[in-house]
């Protein structure tokens, strides 16, 4: 006999905050985002505080959309020993608006790197020993926010380093049977080289919540080819696509969970493929009510 899980989604509104503008986090964007999102269907958005809101306004500013928070993303430079213990008082202040805001687990990346956003995709630059002293300040950050009562999963994103499937696995089996889990992005991973079903089995036992993200695998290889950088292989190439309109096999990424998996599946599409942000929401909510892993499920 079946059981129906209770699969939580949401969706990062992300193409809000990364307009033609560039990064714009404010109350105003997000007022933008979630009356549209509302209007789309969702109920879940990632949580993206801006610095000028408590805990408690973000939470009035989602009530008044009919609308609930789901797990955010922090990332600090932990490729540098000397800014891990300012990391740790980051986390500790990211984990207790988490829970201020009824949410109990998040992801966990490293910053950004110039080169690799230069070059993305593709391990520039490769560094051992700087996988292992990431390794190192990810366990110990997930190790105080779990003290604090939040899980934290890494996320390995193209352009930061970690980004191909060495130094994902790199962190995660360095930091087996720390409090560290995984947070996979299907889309990054894709991106970066790695299969993500595979990955995703290989981990299983540690699979915190997933970002569901898509790759259009012929502008990912056209902008490798002419060699964009990050910002013009997802703004003008458009790498990223709309969930179950690109190349990734979802029902292989499905499959490779834990049958007893309830943790959180986050669509982001950060730049649209489709028209404008809205209507690729509404793309994105259809993927998951006509997938039969998710439907039923995407509120």
């Amino acid at each position: 006999m079946s059981t129906t899980l209770p699969h939580r989604t949401a969706i990062n509104p992300l193409p809000w905050i990364l307009n033609g503008a560039g990064y714009r986090l404010d109350r105003e964007v997000l007022d933008t985002a979630m009356t549209a999102l509302a209007r789309v269907g969702f109920t879940h958005i990632t949580i993206e505080l801006p610095p000028e809101l408590t805990a408690a306004d973000y939470d009035d500013l989602l009530a008044s959309h009919g609308l609930r928070a789901a797990p955010g993303y922090f990332s600090a430079s932990f490729h540098d020993r000397s800014r891990h213990a300012q990391a740790l008082e980051d986390i500790r202040r990211h984990a207790a608006n988490h829970l201020a805001l009824g949410v109990d687990s998040a992801f966990i990346a490293n910053d950004m790197d110039p080169g690799r956003l230069a070059h993305p995709a593709v391990g520039h630059e490769p560094d051992a020993e700087r996988t292992l002293i990431i390794a190192e300040g990810m366990a110990k950050a997930a190790e105080v926010a779990a003290a604090e009562g939040v899980r934290y999963g890494l996320h390995p994103h193209v352009g930061s380093a970690i980004e191909v499937e060495s130094e994902v696995r790199g962190v995660l089996d360095a930091t087996a049977g720390s409090p560290l889990l995984f947070g996979p992005d299907t889309g990054h991973l894709r991106w970066g080289g790695t299969r993500p079903d595979t990955i995703i089995h290989d981990y299983a036992d540690r699979v915190l919540n997933v970002h569901l993200k898509d790759v259009d695998q012929l502008a990912a290889d056209t902008a490798r080819l002419r060699g964009d950088d990050y910002a013009t292989a997802t703004g003008d190439a458009h790498v990223w696509i709309e969930p179950g309109r690109g190349d990734i096999d979802f029902n292989a990424v499905v499959a490779a969970l834990p049958r007893d998996f309830d943790g959180w599946f986050i669509i982001e599409v950060d730049v649209p493929h489709l028209r404008d942000a809205e209507e690729s929401s509404a793309e994105s909510l259809r993927f998951l009510n006509s997938h039969p892993y998710f439907a039923g499920a995407a509120s």
